[in-house]
């Protein structure tokens, strides 16, 4: 529902959902669906009891995050404390964290926000190619491309964005654009781009092609 002064009421029903490529939990993209500018926040989605609701990372030199349970319940991980997480549960998770969270319950949901101390917000890309994945896996690839080319103009010289847009054209079946973009990636990360293509199963229908092994030269 949207009110004639530009603001917005939804519910958490309302969001379009995105599996994960490599765990199980589930996007609900907050911030790109209201263009919300301030800081980073999104819900995530765990279908059935012992998914991932928040993978297990660290945000070494990234952004201060606070955890909400809106629906069902949580089992988190903070560092080496492991605790039950009902509704209404806040967790705060300051940078250095490890974290993870897992859902106790089916249909869990969990609020994330955050941002890096002391920083202007700036959109991560990964929120779109999120997006463009997805959308991809749902057959609809003219809208995938579209959120990723708005993920690859907003940071152009990162390589971490040009290799995944080699990896979207390569599960697209589009081989010449994914080595178009390795190439581009490979020049703007070298080494670190080459270990992680040597192994990607998105370039696999590739390996055989000897452009593949001239992109990574």
């Amino acid at each position: 529902m949207s009110g004639g002064a530009g603001y917005e009421i939804l519910s958490i029903d309302d969001l379009d959902q995105y599996p994960s490529e490599a765990g199980t939990q589930v996007l609900l993209p907050i911030r790109r669906r209201l263009g919300f500018e301030p800081f980073g926040v999104n819900a995530w989605l765990g279908r059935e009891a012992g998914d991932h609701v928040i993978e297990r990372h660290r945000e070494a030199q990234g952004p201060e995050e606070l955890y909400v349970v809106l629906r069902g319940e949580a089992r988190f991980t903070l560092d080496d404390e492991t605790f039950e997480a009902p509704i209404g549960t806040l967790v705060h998770a300051p940078p250095g964290t490890l974290r993870e969270a897992i859902a106790a319950v089916p249909g869990t949901v969990v609020l994330a926000m955050g941002a890096k101390p002391g920083e202007a917000f700036a959109p991560s890309p990964w929120e779109d190619f999120a997006v463009a994945f997805g959308r991809l896996r749902a057959g609809d690839e003219a809208g995938g491309r579209e959120a990723m080319n708005e993920a690859l103009a907003r940071d152009p010289d990162a390589w971490q964005g040009a290799y995944n847009a080699a990896c979207f054209e390569a599960q697209a079946g589009n081989d010449d654009a994914a080595l178009d973009q390795l190439r581009r990636a490979v020049a703007a990360g070298g080494d670190d781009v080459r270990a992680y293509a040597e192994s990607d199963t998105d370039f696999d229908a590739l390996r055989s092609d000897p452009l593949f092994r001239e992109a990574l030269s």
